[in-house]
C-alpha cells in the first residue's frame, strides 16, 4: 500500500514538475522537434501537411543562422553609463520603449550589468524623491555570446540561464551587437507584434516634411496616392511585380538590403533600412526631398 502511495506521489510530482516548466521551455522544446506530433503530421493526421513544412522551414533557421546574421548593430544599442542619473534613466527607459538596457563603464565596449525597469520601478518608484539613487547594486549580470553561436545554441542557453537579452562580442573582446529572445523566436515564427510596436493599420509615420518613417508591408498604392508620386516609374521596375515598399526596395536592390543601407529610387526618393533581418526587410525611412523641391 505505501508502493503504490509512494508510487503515485511520485507520479503526481512529476505531473507538477511538468507543468511548472517554463513558456520558453515548452516553445524551445516544440522548434527543436521534441513534439514528435508536428514532425510526423503527415503521418498521423494531426496536422495538415502545409502546417508542417511551413514549421520545418522555420525550424531550419535555428541551426542554419547564426547570431551575426540578426543581432542588433552596436550602433543602434540603446545603452547608459554607469554614472547615469535617475531622471536620465527614467528618459531612456520612456523614450525607447524597452525594459532592459545595457550599462557600461567609460564606453559601451566596458559593459558592466543590465539594467531592467522591473528593478528600478520596485526599488525607485514608491520611494521618497529624497532618497539617493544608486545605479550599480539594481545592476542584473549580462550573457556574452560570439558572432559564431548557431541561433538555436544561443536560444536554449537563454532559456536554460533565464536570460533575454545577450552582448555579441567580436574577437577581440569589444561589443559587436545586441540580441534578444523575442529576435531569436522571430526567425522560427515570424515577427512578434507587442505593444510598443506599429499598430497594424498605420502602415507608416510623418517625421517631417518629406520623411516618413514605413513598415516594408505598406501597401504600394496606397503610399503613392499618399505623397501622389508613382514609385512604379523607373528601370527595371515591374510595376505588376510589385506591391509594397519592402517589395519594391528588395526589387531596386536585387536582393534583400541589410540594416543601415540606402537604396535609391531611379526618381530621386531615398530608402534606408531601419530594420532587416537576413530574409526580408522590415521598416524603412522614406526620403521624398528631391522629389518635393522638384514639385515646387
Amino acid at each position: 500500500m505505501g508502493d503504490i502511495d509512494g508510487s503515485s506521489r511520485a507520479a503526481q510530482s512529476a505531473q507538477l514538475k511538468e507543468q511548472d516548466r517554463s513558456f520558453w521551455h515548452r516553445v524551445i522544446d516544440r522548434m527543436l522537434g521534441k513534439n514528435r506530433n508536428v514532425q510526423n503530421s503527415d503521418v498521423e493526421g494531426d496536422q495538415p501537411p502545409s502546417l508542417e513544412v511551413n514549421n520545418q522551414r522555420g525550424m531550419i533557421n535555428l541551426r542554419r543562422l547564426q547570431v551575426e546574421d540578426v543581432a542588433i548593430p552596436k550602433a543602434e544599442i540603446v545603452a547608459v553609463s554607469e554614472n547615469t542619473s535617475k531622471e536620465e534613466l527614467v528618459k531612456v527607459f520612456r523614450d525607447s520603449g524597452l525594459t532592459r538596457i545595457p550599462v557600461y563603464s567609460g564606453t559601451l565596449d566596458t559593459p558592466i550589468g543590465m539594467a531592467h525597469l522591473k528593478d528600478f520601478a520596485l526599488k525607485y518608484g514608491f520611494q521618497d524623491e529624497a532618497e539617493s539613487f544608486e545605479l550599480a547594486p539594481m545592476l542584473r549580470p549580462l550573457l556574452f555570446v560570439p558572432l559564431s553561436m548557431p541561433i538555436g545554441v544561443l536560444l536554449a542557453k537563454m532559456q536554460t540561464e533565464r536570460r533575454h537579452m545577450a552582448l555579441v562580442i567580436d574577437e577581440y573582446g569589444g561589443v559587436d551587437g545586441l540580441v534578444t529572445i523575442e529576435d531569436l523566436i522571430e526567425q522560427v515564427v515570424g515577427e512578434i507584434e507587442d505593444e510598443h510596436d506599429s499598430d497594424e493599420d498605420t502602415f507608416w509615420t510623418m517625421e517631417k516634411s518629406g520623411q516618413f518613417l514605413a513598415l516594408a508591408k505598406t501597401p504600394l498604392e496606397e503610399f503613392s496616392s499618399f505623397t501622389q508620386i508613382d514609385f512604379t516609374q523607373g528601370k527595371d521596375i515591374d510595376a505588376e511585380e510589385v506591391e509594397t515598399l519592402g517589395g519594391l526596395v528588395f526589387m531596386l536592390a536585387g536582393r534583400v538590403p541589410v540594416r543601415g543601407e540606402v537604396i535609391q529610387h531611379p526618381q530621386g526618393a531615398e530608402f534606408e533600412v531601419v530594420d532587416a533581418d537576413p530574409r526580408r526587410v522590415k521598416r524603412l525611412r522614406v526620403r521624398l526631398h528631391s522629389l518635393t523641391k522638384a514639385a515646387e
